[in-house]
């Protein structure tokens, strides 16, 4: 399925064209600034060429003042700090000879900002990351805590890496000159941790998955005008829209690409995953560099915090997870499954709050969670009306078939969603928990040698994601939740 997005130039009015409204430029000038959260067309920085990615490539450098930056950056990259050594230590030592640059230049510009807080994010991964085992605690120096937290600030943004940093801004265009369109494989990866093709496809294949929402997301809006309308003529037409999602009732199936619908595609594009990251190298390699505070054994303590009376301390600080892609939020939300999906799962117990769902918003670029909420809040639930329509078949002038039809165009899409779940599963086990247990078993194995065939019996921990939650037991329960949203044909029944 061909799925290119066109790259024409942005207009004057669009979001990322406008002054930034920052917080502390606010604070200390009589300079009106535009507040783009109050411009309807452009609120949620959503494209309607692109989604949640940026409508043209990201900038790839700073400006020369912040050279020192990319410049650790980029030698960080170069020099793949894997194993123990004199690039590792060369990599502390230039951290913490940070000169400390005003950021002024930079709060202007919603662009500039983004890209320094993916600067200043991988910098402070290769630097944490790089420690030796032995250290109990990890210790930001303040050359790095005050930019990074006061670019947080600004964003509204936790000060670690996020999925945004890791997949929606690490792309650039292999051919810049390709005319018209944005071809899913004209993209290549900024910024990677070991330079491995495994690393570029694992973020590709999510930046493709993107661009396949992007049609999701237009078809998110037409139902939501339709649901206003209500009359037939609306009902028949959302129907179309969720049969274009969810590739329709299993009769209307055939094995040709475009009967798999949108979320299919998705799933399609998921599964590919395996044609070029390779499970071994993605575990041993690439998903330590990933870790948080949630999913490691040591603290960060950022220090210099006392230098700026405006910080806090750092409450959020897990790593870059797929929870995090704002795409798939939305088809949880628009489908209303987002209660079962993700009311507990994953937690402890049934009242512990915030939800995982809820935490991982707190990662995603501030617009996207105001299209999140946006979304939630919308006064025409699309399964209220299903269910409403179906309760209505019986006793109105409601054709029954078209309520059966809608029905089952319903089902079918949240049905999309759960398979997409299990292959989500299977990626997973492929990936992280397969080779994790075949890791504790040679673990175990040479500690029994270790003590000389005495035989050591220990209980298995639960693994976790880079997101703090127990790993398998959450994607189940959000598979299985997602599966429990399916409404059940009893409600067409006379």
């Amino acid at each position: 399925m061909d799925y290119t997005v066109p790259t024409s130039g942005l207009d004057s009015s669009h979001f990322l064209s406008l002054p930034r409204p920052s917080i502390t430029l606010a604070t200390s000038s009589d300079t009106p600034i535009v507040d783009t959260t109050t411009l309807a067309a452009h609120d949620f920085d959503v494209d309607p060429r692109t989604g949640f990615m940026p409508p043209q490539p990201p900038v790839e450098r700073l400006p020369n003042d912040y050279s020192q930056w990319e410049e650790l950056l980029q030698d960080a990259c170069t020099e793949r700090l894997t194993g123990l050594g004199q690039n590792r230590r060369a990599h502390r030592r230039g951290v913490s000879a940070f000169r400390f640059y005003p950021l002024l230049q930079l709060l202007k510009s919603e662009v500039l900002i983004r890209r320094a807080h993916h600067v200043l994010a991988w910098i402070m991964h290769f630097y944490i990351h790089t420690q030796p085992l032995s250290s109990s605690d990890i210790r930001i120096p303040p050359p790095i805590t005050l930019p990074l937290l006061q670019i947080c600030r600004e964003l509204q943004l936790p000060p670690v890496l996020t999925y945004s940093d890791d997949v929606l801004y690490n792309w650039g265009l292999i051919n810049p000159d390709a005319s018209g369109t944005i071809d899913p494989q004209n993209l290549w990866v900024l910024t990677s941790f070991t330079s491995t093709p495994s690393e570029s496809h694992f973020y590709l294949t999510s930046a493709r998955i993107e661009l396949i929402g992007v049609r999701a997301l237009a078809l998110m809006e037409s139902t939501l005008g339709e649901l206003f309308a209500g009359d037939d003529i609306a009902l028949r037409r959302i129907t179309r829209y969720l049969n274009e999602l969810g590739g329709g009732t299993a009769a209307d199936k055939s094995n040709s690409a475009s009967s798999r619908g949108i979320i299919g595609e998705m799933e399609l594009e998921l599964n590919n995953m395996t044609a070029g990251c390779d499970p071994r190298v993605f575990y041993e390699e690439i998903r330590p560099w990933f870790r948080g505070v949630d999913s490691g054994e040591r603290r960060w303590i950022f220090e210099g915090l006392e230098l700026d009376e405006m910080l806090e301390e750092p409450k959020e600080l897990s790593g870059p997870s797929a929870g995090q892609s704002s795409i798939i939020h939305a088809l949880d939300v628009f489908l209303g499954v987002e209660q079962y999906s993700h009311g507990s799962a994953g937690t402890e117990s049934q009242s512990e709050k915030p939800t995982f769902l809820s935490r991982m918003q707190l990662y995603m670029p501030r617009h996207h969670r105001n299209f999140l909420s946006h979304l939630q809040n919308n006064r025409r639930s699309l399964r209220t009306m299903v269910l409403d329509t179906c309760a209505a078949a019986a006793y109105s002038d409601i054709d029954p078939s078209d309520a059966r039809n809608l029905l089952e165009a319903y089902n079918s899409a949240v049905m999309a969603l759960k398979k997409l779940r299990d292959s989500h599963i299977v990626i997973v086990t492929l990936y992280i928990i397969s080779p994790a247990r075949r890791a504790a078993q040679e673990k175990r194995e040479r500690e029994r040698e270790a003590i000389q065939g005495l035989e050591s019996r220990q209980e298995e921990a639960p693994l976790k994601g880079t997101g703090g939650t127990d790993l398998a037991k959450f994607l189940k329960g959000v598979r299985d939740g997602t599966r429990d949203a399916v409404i059940r044909s009893g409600s067409l029944e006379n």
